[in-house]
Formats: structure tokens, sequence, C-alpha cells
């Protein structure tokens, strides 16, 4: 049990050490992923991203406020798991 938790411990510090935590700031340029469930006619040779958005609002959680290139605002924010 003993050597079970320390397994676990190991890869878990293991795997925060490669993880770097992203602070986005307000006017930052950001690309946004694809979602998988649009079906593209290109197939594997489709976008994974697209963009660029404008950053303009960040929350405490995560959620992300995008605005397109003409400062049009999307009306939902977004995930920061999805932006780059």
């Amino acid at each position: 049990m003993s050597h079970g938790r320390l397994y676990q411990s190991w890869v878990k510090n293991a795997f925060d050490i490669k993880v770097r935590p992203h602070k986005f700031n307000e006017g930052d340029l950001v690309l946004k992923k694809v979602s998988q469930a649009q079906k593209d006619h290109r197939g594997k040779w489709a976008l994974n991203y697209e963009g660029p958005f404008i950053m303009k609002k960040a929350f405490s959680r995560g959620a992300l406020v995008l605005a397109s290139m003409d400062d049009e605002e999307y009306p939902l924010p977004v995930n920061s798991d999805i932006v780059k």
C-alpha cells in the first residue's frame, strides 16, 4: 500500500515538472483550437487552430473572453485549455 502511494506521488511530481501554466494578459493574440465535432472535407489536412483572436478579459478560473481582429466580441467565454 505504501509503495502504491509512493509511486503515485512520484508520477504526479514528474508530471507537474513538465506542466507550465500559461498566464494570459489582456490584448494578447491567441489561437483557439478547432472543435473536432465539426466535419471538414479536407480530412486530416484540416486546420487544428483558428484565429488569431484578441484576448479581452481573463477570469480567475481559466475562462477567457475573446474578440476577433475586427473587435467583435464573442458572446460566450472559452476555456483556457483550448487556447494557445
